[in-house]
């Protein structure tokens, strides 16, 4: 076995699809023998991903808990933090997740193998013309080159970088994001021994896994499960994880104002979110834009269909098996149904409570429907599962991060 001694780096230790993924490479290169150290930017007291003596952070306060110099401060202090912990535990690969651990790695002048990683498209997420997203923009054309490999986890998200943000370096690799399948099937044969939770899951489910954000638009899904609900009135929409508090505030109106909140479930943040998955009979997703997001991946391992806007051509290469054209209606594939996207041009919430239904939310209401009254769905699922999850086998993506840079 090489020697070597790799520190993950990621913004918090939330349910959220980049920490989930940090934790499935923290398992297999530990696995493999290797010295592993996670670096969480922001350590909160009800983390749900987790490395024991393995684990180090930079704050125990959230960006929003901190003054305007606290905040400036940690920006300034965080690339030397990384430096000093590169240095005393010798360490030789880092690997990034998320344009901020990248951007400050980028600026750490430490001298290891340098791994960076983008997991949504850019082109869309700066439509926000936020601080931080100015200087992302400037590591891109800047500090970005010092990045040994730039990691796209999927080829739309390469197109993108390159022909909508003026990315210029040559340090671009597609891999797909590793799952550890095997870990994943076993998490989800436990149990669900809450008797509420058992309740809910005995109708007809639809369920939402992700942080709460602007970015995944679920206020497009509770009114799609309006119209749902109209027809199947024994259905639930089941919502695990957390985020922006405006996001929940929002939606927690807008079910108010739309008569549901008897048939809409927060549970929070799960530490095993599988076993819900399993359970549940659609996965669903209204996302204004994403890269090639994990959930999907994880709900084709425990053989639960999806239905998806189209937010990036990345969830074809998800839910397919072979590259296809996808309609401006509903387009049924292996892993289930993709919907129209519902992103147009406006990466904000809405600003009032809006109970008009848009053409695109009446398109995921029938998709959702269909998945849910018919099994075949789920038969088409189960025949395809080995072909579709063939390109995320853990150890093999996991040790393609660490080689060399490969260009085609």
């Amino acid at each position: 076995m090489d020697n070597k001694s790799i520190l993950l780096i990621m913004p918090y230790g939330s349910v959220g699809g980049m920490e989930r993924l940090a934790l499935s490479f923290y398992n297999q290169y530990k696995k493999e023998g290797y010295t592993v150290k996670a670096l969480k930017f922001i350590k909160l007291k009800n983390d749900i991903i987790n490395f024991g003596k393995d684990e180090l952070s930079l704050s125990l306060l959230d960006f929003s808990e901190m003054s305007k110099v606290q905040r400036l401060k940690f920006y300034l202090s965080s690339p030397l933090f990384i430096n000093k912990i590169i240095k005393k535990y010798k360490i030789t690969h880092s690997i990034a997740f998320g344009d901020m651990a990248n951007l400050f790695s980028s600026l750490s002048f430490s001298k290891e193998y340098k791994i960076g990683s983008i997991h949504a498209l850019k082109s869309v997420e700066f439509k926000n013309d936020s601080t931080f997203n100015k200087i992302v923009k400037y590591g891109y054309k800047t500090c970005y080159k010092k990045l040994n490999k730039l990691v796209c986890i999927s080829k739309a998200i390469k197109l993108d970088l390159i022909n909508h943000c003026n990315y210029k370096f040559e340090n671009l690799e597609i891999i797909y994001n590793p799952h550890d399948i095997e870990s994943i099937e076993r998490l989800s044969q436990e149990p669900i021994t809450d008797l509420l939770e058992q309740n809910l899951f005995s109708s007809k489910t639809v369920l939402f896994v992700g942080r709460l954000s602007i970015q995944k638009a679920p206020w497009h899904l509770i009114k799609a499960f309006k119209l749902i609900n109209a027809q199947e009135t024994c259905s639930n929409l089941i919502i695990i994880g957390d985020g922006d508090h405006n996001v929940t505030n929002y939606i927690k109106k807008l079910i108010i104002t739309l008569n549901i909140e008897q048939n809409v479930c927060f549970l929070g943040r799960k530490s095993n979110p599988y076993k819900y998955m399993k359970a549940a009979n659609v996965l669903a997703l209204s996302s204004y834009y994403e890269g090639t997001p994990n959930v999907i991946v994880e709900s084709v391992a425990v053989g639960t269909p999806i239905v998806s806007s189209l937010c990036t051509d990345g969830i074809i290469e998800l839910m397919t098996l072979n590259y296809k054209n996808i309609s401006n209606g509903n387009t049924e594939v292996e892993a289930g149904i993709i919907t129209p996207n519902f992103f147009k041009d406006k990466l904000q919430m809405p600003n009032d409570i809006d109970i008009n239904f848009t053409k695109e939310e009446k398109n995921m209401s029938q998709a959702i429907l269909k998945v849910i009254n018919n099994d075949s769905y789920k038969n088409k699922l189960l025949d395809n599962r080995e072909a579709l999850l063939a390109k995320y086998k853990i150890k093999q993506v996991t040790n393609k991060y660490l080689m060399p840079l490969t260009i085609f």
